[in-house]
């Protein structure tokens, strides 16, 4: 259930928050957030993260569904195990959704997220699934770690 709602959760916030952005800001337009941590600068991206491959986005679009459709298939098949590796696939899955919407409508996804440290303009799905791949690399580490210390027990 927590897989499914963090899927709807993730996709929810992002639609929304791309939303108010394009409704508040012109494209090019930045504003302020977070003192100088965090600004909003609405940017409309026709490609994929840092801006490779423009002009792709409904193909793009067409390869979040299949990887959406991949990781249900695993999720269904019960191959998606612990808590680190749900929550890391159902981030994955809500921001291939937030981004493949707007892909497969719009043409384009809305980025509007710009850190002070500069490295390119994102949005709440690209930090979804930033997160859900930080969360699958912990896992692979904690599983590795807890088979060593398994087979070192069996050793003894």
């Amino acid at each position: 259930m927590l897989f499914y709602l963090i899927i709807v959760a993730v996709t929810a916030i992002d639609q929304i928050s791309k939303y108010k952005i394009r409704s508040i800001l012109s494209v090019g337009e930045s504003m302020p957030f977070y003192k100088d941590f965090i600004s909003f600068t609405y940017y409309q991206n026709t490609g994929a993260a840092g801006s490779t491959l423009q002009g792709w986005a409904r193909y793009l679009g067409i390869l979040a569904i299949i990887i959406v459709a991949v990781i249900f298939y695993y999720w269904k098949k019960g191959r998606i195990q612990g808590v680190l590796k749900q929550a890391g696939a159902a981030l994955l899955v809500g921001g291939a959704i937030g981004n493949g919407i707007e892909r497969l409508l719009f043409g384009k996804v809305t980025d509007f997220i710009v850190f002070r440290s500069g490295n390119g303009v994102m949005n709440l799905a690209d930090l979804a699934i930033n997160l859900g791949v930080v969360l699958f690399v912990l896992d692979m580490f904690v599983s590795y770690r807890h088979n060593l210390v398994r087979n070192h027990k069996v050793i003894e």
